[in-house]
């Protein structure tokens, strides 16, 4: 069971952009092996930070049009928000502290 919530594009405003905490989205598709690589060391960033900043993923086929706002074009790809504001992006499967570091950078 993923430990990292989806969102919409509906909720992305309340969810990410008004978020009093630094929030890390995960862009990505199921039928992406990387995607699926990645996806328990996302999970597991999401546990690590509970409470000092959030994790959310985001189905880029179902959601297109925040897709295609923030520039993703390749995936995965993980984009980190403070403020309502991109404050860094990850390209790839990157391993889980590589992605906790430059989430908690930000907190």
């Amino acid at each position: 069971m993923s430990k990292a919530p989806s969102v919409t594009s509906s909720e992305f405003d309340v969810q990410v952009l008004q978020s009093e905490v630094p929030v890390l989205v995960d862009f990505y598709a199921d039928w992406c092996p990387p995607c699926r690589a990645v996806a328990p060391e996302v999970d597991a960033v999401a546990e690590l930070v509970a409470g000092k900043a959030k994790v959310f993923k985001l189905d880029v086929d179902q959601f297109p049009d925040v897709e295609s706002q923030y520039g993703v074009q390749t995936i995965p790809t993980m984009i980190i928000f403070k403020n309502g504001k991109v404050v860094d992006r990850i390209n790839g499967a990157v391993p889980r502290s590589v992605i906790s570091e430059k989430l908690l950078a930000h907190v």
